[in-house]
This record gives structure tokens, C-alpha cells and sequence, in this order.
């Protein structure tokens, strides 16, 4: 006999968030989001307004996505369907201005052949590769959690 129940979605706590899809893309997204940051703060800036970008979106999503991992950790979501939906959005915006501040930084570095020697050109190209692995990471996360929001 066919039962008529759904299963409800499940949003781990603890340790569960290092096991499970999408969670498990936290820690990679801190790393490569923190190399970004790392990257970019330590290298010649010019020109400084888009630069300024790279910086605000690397920062912000490393900040409120650590934040968002301890809540997740912490079991403060108490298996709330609004707290599924809420990853949804945060990694869909994530990815969005990760997308937006790679392609402005691949940019600049194309652009910018003339700066002072080839250590900050390769540390750009760097910084460029990591954030389009960050966008992707987090693009990825957010299909996931789209996946585990329907669930609800």
C-alpha cells in the first residue's frame, strides 16, 4: 500500500554539515573565498573602484558565510523550511556578485599588462582563477540547496 506522506527536507547541525550535500561546499568556499581575499588585499591596486568590489564581495561572503555555516552548526535553524530557503537565496546572491567581481577582476588583469613587474600580474591571474572556483562553488551550493528547499 502506497502511503501518501512526504518526507521533509532535513538541515543537518553539528558535524552532519561536513557530511552532507551542499553543506559540505562550506569549507571550500571559506578556502578559496579566504584566497581570494588574501589575493587581492596583498597585491598593487590599481585601478582601486573596481578593485574596491572584489574586495567587498570576498569579504562579505567569507564573513557572513562563516556566519552561516556556525548557525548551521549550531542547530539555530531548528529544521526550518524559511531557513532552507533563506541558503537558497544567500548562495544564489553569493554566486551572483562572485560572478560579477570575477569578471571584473579578469578584466582589470587583461587589461592591466603594464603593472610593475610580472609578480603582481601572476598573483592577479591568481586571484582571478580562484574566484571563478569561488563563483563556482558557490553556484553549485545554491543548486543544492534549491534541491533541498523543494524538499520542504
Amino acid at each position: 500500500m502506497a502511503s501518501n506522506t512526504r518526507t521533509m527536507g532535513n538541515l543537518p547541525s553539528g558535524v552532519g554539515i561536513c557530511s552532507t550535500i551542499p553543506d559540505i561546499f562550506y569549507l571550500p568556499e571559506l578556502v578559496f573565498g579566504g584566497l581570494v581575499w588574501i589575493l587581492i588585499a596583498s597585491n598593487y591596486v590599481q585601478p582601486a573602484n573596481p578593485l574596491g568590489w572584489v574586495m567587498f564581495v570576498s569579504v562579505f561572503c567569507f564573513l557572513v558565510t562563516f556566519i552561516w555555516m556556525l548557525v548551521f552548526a549550531c542547530g539555530s535553524h531548528q529544521n526550518s523550511g524559511g531557513w532552507a530557503a533563506a541558503d537558497f537565496a544567500y548562495h544564489s546572491l553569493a554566486a551572483f556578485f562572485y560572478l560579477s567581481a570575477s569578471v571584473a577582476l579578469a578584466y582589470i588583469t587583461l587589461r592591466d599588462t603594464s603593472l610593475p613587474g610580472l609578480q603582481y600580474y601572476r598573483v592577479n591571474i591568481s586571484a582571478v582563477v580562484f574566484s571563478f572556483i569561488t563563483t563556482l562553488l558557490y553556484f553549485v551550493h545554491a543548486i543544492f540547496s534549491s534541491v533541498r528547499w523543494k524538499s520542504f
